[in-house]
């Protein structure tokens, strides 16, 4: 496949902090890809270097074969950025439309309100928009231009669940006519939902990359959970199969690789009640994987 975004060896310092650290991350066109990690492991610096607002300590950037400043100048990038400000002494169709006329093929002004949601409040000045709103006339503006790639960095954070649904259809349907989006996300349903690819940072490093699926398989194994009395650790640890055992009061979490040899071995020795099995889930496989903690 056609390269949409390259890093190669990227590297970028803050004094003493290491934000990056010999990063290698390649995006196909038409892939969509979930950027994961704690706070502090680089998502935001990973991006912004990657849309040439950042220069790289050491290491090289392409996007679509051209510089990152090439490819904004030649409207291939829209983006939605975090901490973006917007002008708020105009009305939003005045900004989209604006906006839209920098672009040397945008799409129609209407149909980039009406994706984001926005024709409700068009003739609104921005200043006086919830936060929520705001963040829909973001996006209306990444779209503003029709790009081939499209940068999302935290991309739902205000909106409500109606419109989160919405971002997420416009963007599942641009990547349906061949488009690229890049996201970075703290809600890891998102990623499991819509990402192709998953790439974990933790330090400044990817360790982890691949389909969601293939994340999870790296921590492996299933949770068994179930209630029991006086637990002790020890005991159940030498379960056949069990790798980790977490207890909280009564309710105990057996993680196996063996779920069938570890339930046999468990309903010989103990009085167990309300069983469960669990397969490992994303949020498990980003904590294990990076070190951090995520909602």
């Amino acid at each position: 496949m056609p390269t949409a975004l390259e890093l190669k060896a990227v590297s970028k310092r803050y004094g003493d902090t290491v934000a990056l650290d010999g990063v290698d991350l390649s995006v196909a066109e038409g892939e969509t890809v979930a950027v994961l990690g704690p706070n502090g492991a680089g998502k935001t610096t990973m991006l912004s270097i990657a849309l040439g607002l950042l220069s790289p300590g050491s290491g090289v950037v392409g996007v679509f074969g051209r510089t990152p400043v090439e490819a904004l100048q030649a409207g291939e990038v829209g983006v939605l950025l975090q901490d973006s400000g917007l002008l708020e002494d105009v009305r939003v169709d005045e900004l989209v439309t604006a906006v839209a006329g920098m672009y040397p093929h945008p799409v129609p002004v209407q149909r980039a309100m009406r994706a984001a949601g926005v024709e409700e409040f068009a003739t609104r000045r921005v200043g006086r928009l919830s936060s929520g709103q705001q963040q829909r006339v973001r996006f209306a503006l990444a779209l503003a231009g029709d790009p081939k790639l499209l940068v999302l960095d935290e991309p739902t954070v205000g909106l409500d669940v109606e419109s989160r649904r919405s971002l997420w259809q416009e963007v599942r349907a641009r990547t349906a006519a061949g488009r690229t989006v890049i996201f970075a996300t703290h809600y890891l349903t998102e990623a499991d939902d819509y990402a192709d690819r998953v790439v974990l940072l933790a330090g400044g490093k990817i360790v982890a990359s691949g389909p969601v699926s293939a994340i999870k398989s790296l921590v492996g194994g299933t949770e068994v959970r179930f209630v029991l009395e006086d637990a002790d650790v020890a005991e159940l640890a030498i379960l056949p199969g069990v790798r980790h055992v977490r207890i909280e009061g009564r309710a105990v979490t057996l993680r196996t690789d063996d779920s069938d040899a570890t339930l046999r071995g468990l309903f010989a020795m103990f009085d167990v009640s309300e069983v469960r099995m669990m397969s490992t889930d994303l949020e498990d496989a980003v904590i294990s994987l990076t070190g951090g903690r995520e909602r």
